[in-house]
């Protein structure tokens, strides 16, 4: 037995491999849930509207799915250069933190002024942490995905120790959290009593422009060159270090963003807990999209469907919540089998 490439695949075998994919998740789930001892259909019926069924669960769906669209999408940008950004969770507390410096009154602005200030101060943020490894490794050849993954445990320890020292809020009641944002820094609600707010929007337009730019710019060329084979680019006359320097600024200055988001637009000031994660929930979000920018949109949204229905289950159903895990995990292991065989084909000779 062996694997054969397929060569260009049918559009009907591209939508067949992924819709394969999701109804196994779905019935691999029913088996988990009915190994809980919870009727499957009441349970999926409960996780259904815990996640679309009124207004509020989708102002919920979409404030969760926020930052892992920007989280996502910073995946999506360096992997599409073979650049294995694994750090953006430090990236996001790095834009979290610069977020705080500047939005807790060291700069007096309007709200049309500071907000800018607080996305691009945290997008610097971001993006000078991931410079640093791409450099490391166009210059001296480090593995990026140790650095990356390391960096992410020495900045949240940075975190601690400025949460417990010179960010810590004085009337913060012993719990190590920095003072609140500005009113005049805080991203504005977009409904009235709800927690969605204005980083949402903000994370579709970045999604829309990644794609602009990976589609029809001269930029984006150059990082799927460098991406396909950096050996060919680097013959074809691509300055393949830039490239990789320019995507770990793009890269790294979203999930930057993503910690601007979370700070100045839900929680309102910076502590330990900030993000459950959502920095390794962006590679799961960006591998489900096959790296396409547009794509991760739909594929937070999923993910984000399926934590805050998994909670409304684990409330309604007696599912633990922790099968959201299981299921985000169960897509992606099935989406890249079914991406394996839409590129090749078993031959049983």
């Amino acid at each position: 037995m062996r694997l054969e490439p397929r060569g260009e695949p049918t559009l009907l075998l591209s939508l067949a491999a992924p819709a394969a994919a999701l109804a196994f998740t779905l019935v691999a789930t029913a088996a988990l849930i009915a190994l809980a001892g919870a009727p499957v259909l009441r349970a999926f019926a409960t996780m259904f509207a815990g996640a679309l069924g009124s207004g509020f669960a989708v102002n919920e769906l979409l404030t969760r799915a926020t930052p892992l669209i920007l989280t996502g999408l910073a995946a999506a940008i360096a992997f599409r250069a073979r650049l294995w950004n694994i750090g953006a969770e430090g990236q996001l507390y790095a834009g979290a933190v610069a977020a705080t410096l500047l939005g807790t009154g060291a700069i007096g602005l309007p709200a049309v002024l500071l907000v800018p200030v607080l996305v691009a101060g945290g997008a610097i943020a971001g993006a000078v942490l991931l410079a640093g490894p791409a450099l490391l490794k166009t210059r001296l050849g480090v593995d990026e995905v140790v650095v990356t993954l390391l960096s992410n445990f020495i900045v949240i320890l940075i975190v601690g120790m400025l949460l417990e020292g010179p960010l810590k809020d004085p009337m913060g009641l012993g719990w190590p959290q920095a003072e609140p944002i500005v009113p005049e820094g805080e991203l504005p609600k977009l409904v009235a009593g709800m927690r969605l707010h204005a980083g949402f929007p903000l994370a579709v337009a970045l999604a829309i422009a990644a794609w602009a730019i990976d589609a029809r710019s001269a930029l984006g060329l150059r990082i799927r060159a460098v991406g396909l084979n950096a050996g060919a680019a680097r013959f074809a006359g691509i300055p393949v270090e830039r490239t990789l320097l320019w995507t770990a600024l793009l890269s790294g200055g979203v999930a930057g963003v993503a910690g601007v988001s979370e700070v100045a637009g839900l929680k309102g000031n910076l502590t330990l807990d900030l993000s459950p994660g959502f920095g390794y929930g962006g590679i799961v979000v960006a591998m489900l999209a096959r790296l396409h920018p547009l794509g991760v949109v739909g594929a937070a949204v999923f993910v984000a469907a399926i934590f805050v229905g998994a909670d409304a289950m684990s409330r309604g159903g007696g599912v633990p919540n922790y099968i959201a895990d299981v299921i985000v995990a169960t897509a992606l292991l099935s989406m890249l089998v079914a991406l394996l065989f839409l590129r090749y084909r078993l031959r049983w000779r």
